[in-house]
């Protein structure tokens, strides 16, 4: 029924010989009613088939129905009939007023029509283009670009549509919609460019004996619109960026179906120049997003020279001076003396290795190369070494330690959690008053390994919480140490690694505390890969 009606309304001689058949039924219809009685005006019926001429097909068949209705009523109704004379007079002005208002009310009515089919066209021209343009907004193009296909081919009535963007475009993609067959015949053509001609050009003899089929121009105007000979089935539109061709829709006919009208080709240059858009858009996108990249890039630098600079000074001062001063041999040091510039050099080695280290593993971290070495570990003996090697630095605290002895092995790489480790009770630490309890503890909660590393300081200012594991923060508080905040940034880098995840929380009795969690994966299971070991 859709192939019927575009072809009846494709053809223009079909509306003049639909105006006359309708002008031939009316004339049947008067006379049947002249048969039976005698009505005034009767003429005026034949109005009708100018309507249904000006509706129908426009204004072409609707004056030629009015003419035809001015003839075929002075032939068989108007004295002397089947003749063209008039015997009297007014019978003259009854039909020249059947042909004026015959006239006028076609050209009205196929006015009115032609409005209606226009505004139908752009509505329809706006449905798609709103269709395309939401699309287009899915993150995923590919599937996007599908969907626009499958939109044009149902719109159009088509048998297949390819958007293909050559290698080149901002983005390179491929979609497609419709018959096997037809697809086949678009990708033939949108693999062989080389094989379109321009209006009127010759192939070459190279030409010819490349594989494939010519394509000529039909439509100079138009020189995105191409045809295949003959059946004039495949047609192309240049999807174009920045007056550059950056990739083409293929559109394949039904066979035996009537080429795309004026209508169609505005839709197609519409929605060809929104996908261009789009593209400009992505793009647009991309270099912006390359350009926020290099900017942060940037900053990360800015903020790294800034924030290690003093703290990489200062130890390596510590330990130029205390080296400096056990080479003076003009100075007698006692015994206690060289060796408190030894420990000083080595305090501040190890400050200045951490230092390094926090950096070297954040620089890891950042760039998504962190690989924890995992192995089956005692958490509670891991505990122990930490405690043991930061003694010194515990030393003015109260430690309490709540490890349950019974805990299961963790599968975890035991240098980076010993890291993780330190570096909080390092922080607890250092921002906590001497004299006050830290609480080392672990327990099982829900599969999970939780470890916790509590204080009894003066907590953590709630706008501080959400920034706490970001490279680089820092609390600005007065008459508290400053440090590089790079150990809670590491901390969290390293437990997101083995798959854990890490937090910090006020205590409701005062102070802070920092925890992490560690999947507990059954030991010598499947879970283990084949780097995994066991102590």
């Amino acid at each position: 029924m859709a192939r019927l009606s575009r072809f009846v309304f494709s053809r223009p001689w079909v509306g003049y010989a639909a105006a006359l058949a309708l002008t031939a039924l009316i004339t049947g219809l008067i006379a049947l009613v002249r048969e039976a009685i005698d009505v005034a005006n009767i003429s005026m019926l034949y109005l009708v088939a100018v309507l249904a001429s000006a509706v129908a097909f426009g204004t072409g068949p609707a004056i030629v129905a009015s003419v035809a209705a001015f003839f075929a009523f002075d032939l068989f109704f108007v004295e002397p009939t089947y003749t063209l004379t008039v015997s009297n007079a007014e019978e003259w002005l009854d039909l020249g007023l059947l042909l004026m208002t015959g006239t006028i009310t076609g050209y009205l009515a196929a006015a009115l029509r032609g409005r209606a089919r226009t505004a139908q066209r752009r509505e329809r021209e706006a449905a798609v283009l709103y269709d395309v343009v939401r699309l287009m907004n899915d993150p995923d193009v590919n599937s996007a670009l599908a969907v626009v296909a499958e939109r044009l081919r149902r719109e159009l009535k088509l048998a297949a549509v390819l958007i293909h963007f050559e290698e080149g475009a901002p983005v390179a993609a491929t979609a497609a919609a419709g018959e096997a067959e037809a697809l086949h015949l678009a990708r033939r053509f949108s693999s062989t460019p080389s094989l379109i001609l321009g209006p009127g050009a010759a192939p070459t003899a190279d030409q010819r004996a490349a594989p494939g089929r010519w394509i000529r121009v039909v439509s100079p105007q138009v020189r995105s619109l191409r045809y295949l000979p003959g059946q004039e089935r495949l047609r192309k539109v240049a999807v174009n960026l920045q007056g550059w061709q950056i990739g083409s829709i293929f559109l394949v006919q039904r066979p035996g179906f009537p080429p795309l009208g004026d209508s169609d080709d505005r839709l197609l240059s519409a929605v060809a120049n929104q996908l261009g858009l789009t593209i400009e858009r992505l793009r647009l996108r991309a270099e912006a997003m390359e350009a926020e990249i290099l900017r942060r890039t940037d900053e990360l630098k800015t903020a790294l020279l800034n924030a290690v600079s003093h703290d990489l000074r200062t130890p390596l001062s510590s330990i130029i001076a205390s080296a400096g001063s056990l080479l003076q041999e003009d100075v007698d040091w006692t015994g206690e003396e060289r060796r408190d510039f030894a420990h000083a050099i080595e305090d501040e080695a190890q400050r200045l290795n951490r230092l390094v280290g926090n950096l070297l593993n954040l620089s890891r971290i950042e760039a998504g190369s962190l690989r924890p070495d995992k192995g089956w570990y005692d958490f509670g003996a891991l505990v122990d070494d930490v405690l043991g090697r930061l003694r010194p630095l515990t030393a003015n605290h109260s430690l309490v330690v709540d490890v349950p002895d019974d805990l299961p092995p963790v599968l975890l790489d035991y240098v980076e959690i010993d890291e993780v480790l330190s570096n909080l009770i390092e922080n607890v630490a250092k921002y906590t008053p001497a004299g006050t309890e830290i609480r080392v503890a672990a327990r099982q909660v829900n599969g999970e390994l939780e470890a916790e590393v509590a204080d009894r300081g003066p907590g953590i200012p709630p706008d501080a919480l959400p920034h706490l594991f970001e490279p680089f923060y820092r609390i600005s508080k007065a008459g508290q140490p400053k440090g590089t905040g790079l150990g809670l940034a590491v901390a969290k880098g390293i437990v997101e690694a083995h798959g854990g995840r890490i937090w910090a929380e006020n205590r409701a009795e005062g102070g802070a505390r920092f925890a992490f969690t560690l999947p507990l994966n059954p030991p010598y299971g499947a879970g283990a890969s084949d780097g995994e070991h066991r102590p």
